[in-house]
């Protein structure tokens, strides 16, 4: 059994330059979770969410088109040993505009569908809270 997860891995990373990329940076790798972690907030998956990610995946961290929905495997197969609060451990030594940047990328997803649930506001406001942010923070610039 174990023997099969590890050739799975190991297809994905010989296989996949994203999934590689991802897989090799545990910072990116909790980055992504809590961005794919803001579009399940809600309990549903709308497209507009899933093309802002796209979208972020490609032009922030440089991950091709192609790489994306394994990418989105790998999350979902290996996400599971990360909950969002070791995820956001990793982002606490990272520098000002990093923390704001992960801020704003979940606060983008979150409107996407032009309507704020409780649980993205909520998912949100704690993540502001553990990265030591404010609301403006998010606002492009921080104020």
């Amino acid at each position: 059994m174990a023997g099969g997860l590890v050739a799975q891995i190991r297809s994905l990373l010989d296989g996949d330059p994203g999934v590689r990329k991802v897989a090799n940076d545990p910072v990116l790798a909790a980055e992504l979770l809590l961005l794919f972690r803001m579009i399940l907030a809600d309990g549903e998956v709308e497209e507009h969410e899933m093309a802002i990610f796209r979208r972020i995946c490609r032009e922030s961290f440089g991950i091709g088109e192609d790489s994306i929905d394994g990418v989105i495997r790998y999350l979902n197969d290996f996400g599971y040993e990360t909950n969002g609060s070791q995820a956001l451990a990793m982002f606490r030594g990272l520098n000002l505009e990093r923390r704001q940047a992960l801020a704003q990328h979940m606060a983008e997803i979150a409107k996407a569908d032009h309507q704020l649930a409780a649980q993205e506001v909520q998912l949100l406001r704690r993540v502001l809270d553990a990265l030591g942010l404010q609301p403006v923070d998010v606002i492009k610039g921080g104020g």
